[in-house]
């Protein structure tokens, strides 16, 4: 049906059909982003056309029409929406080109000047208040822009460590002004001061003890800052061997009998999560991987996450694999629960110390008798 005030060339072109409309049809009333980019929708009363989630007031159905790109809206006679700027490029991948110049900039000082631009001169730079930048950095990157930075720093500072460099000169390369900030940040980042991470962690002292539990052999490690790994495994000699490779350089030692009772703590979690941990950690890792980490350790022992709802909560949705990624990278078997977490159909997926392992540790989290695992 055509309407009196229709666009005269969309008078002459029947809109053509596509299959799925209806289905269109409901994004558009849903105003679903995610449906942003893979078509428009014209209105024949207005002459205007839109992207799906276009915050105008819906229109009819029997005046809608639908195209697969703007240009094909545009041909047919419909102008953009000046609401929505369907002619653009969608918001979501206009704030990501904004955030990866702001990254740049950032990069680019530390790089030229090793200072860490304030929120005010990177909103300047922007063209942006600092409330809605701020927002916007950590919508995208998952980390605020000082976060960013720091982890930059970090980045920088680990790369000229490598390097031939003194420890002098990689601080003030990586742009930390003075000493105190160095070992202040270095301590929380590196795990160690920086003489000892150049030295590839030798230095570092490590206690371990090896005990059994009812998912099989539990190794216990620890620095002086607090347990640096709960490994689980079949196998006491490969949890060892598995230790000395993630700390190559550092002295790994067996501890001495004042160890038992942080062993005994362990196997007791492991066995009752519910009691809870108390012993201090020592988490080392990237600044998304400790924010995921720290995500894992908010889900309650019986509840269980998606890596979706994880990314979700975290306010980074689209880094789901990411969020997979940290929860492999865990170093703390149960003290970080990441077997709390499942696919979005409820599924299990990985779990670096086996399915079985994750599928018992959740039987016992909701009550149901442990069952030991099968040896590998």
């Amino acid at each position: 049906m055509f309407h009196e005030n229709m666009p005269d060339r969309a008078r002459q072109t029947e809109p053509p059909a596509a299959d799925g409309s209806e289905a269109r049809w409901r994004a558009v009333k849903a105003r679903d982003a995610s449906a942003d980019g893979r078509f428009y929708y014209a209105v024949a009363s207005t002459g205007v056309f839109c992207r799906p989630s276009c915050a105008a007031r819906l229109p009819r159905r029997e005046n809608v029409s639908f195209y697969a790109s703007a240009a094909e809206a545009a041909a047919a006679g419909f102008r953009p929406c000046k609401r929505c700027k369907p002619e653009q490029a969608p918001a979501a991948e206009r704030r990501a080109q904004q955030v990866a110049e702001l990254c740049r900039f950032i990069d680019a000082s530390l790089a030229e000047a090793g200072a860490v631009p304030s929120l005010q001169e990177l909103a300047e730079h922007a063209g942006q208040s600092p409330h809605h930048l701020h927002r916007a950095f950590k919508s995208v990157t998952g980390l605020t822009p000082r976060a960013y930075a720091a982890a930059q720093r970090a980045r920088r500072l680990r790369a000229e460590l490598e390097s031939d460099a003194s420890v002098t000169s990689a601080s003030y390369r990586a742009g930390f002004g003075s000493s105190s900030r160095l070992h202040s940040a270095s301590r929380q980042r590196l795990g160690m001061t920086p003489s000892r991470y150049r030295a590839g962690g030798e230095g570092e002292q490590i206690e371990f003890a090896v005990g059994q539990c009812s998912l099989g052999a539990l190794l216990v490690a620890a620095t002086e800052r607090g347990l640096c790994a709960i490994l689980l495994g079949a196998d006491a000699a490969e949890l060892e061997r598995d230790l000395r490779e993630r700390f190559a350089s550092a002295r790994v030692s067996a501890a001495g009998a004042d160890f038992r009772e942080r062993l005994a703590a362990v196997v007791a979690f492991v066995e009752q999560p519910r009691l809870g941990l108390s012993l201090p950690l020592d988490v080392r890792g990237t600044a998304f991987q400790e924010r995921v980490w720290r995500a894992l350790q908010a889900i309650p022992a019986g509840s269980t996450q998606s890596y979706t709802q994880v990314a979700q909560a975290l306010g980074v949705p689209r880094a789901v694999r990411a969020v997979a990624s940290a929860c492999a990278a865990n170093p703390l078997a149960v003290a970080v629960p990441c077997h709390r977490v499942l696919r979005s159909d409820g599924s299990l997926s990985g779990y670096r110390w086996g399915l079985e392992r994750k599928q018992a540790l959740l039987e016992r989290e909701r009550g149901v008798a442990p069952r030991r695992p099968r040896r590998a």
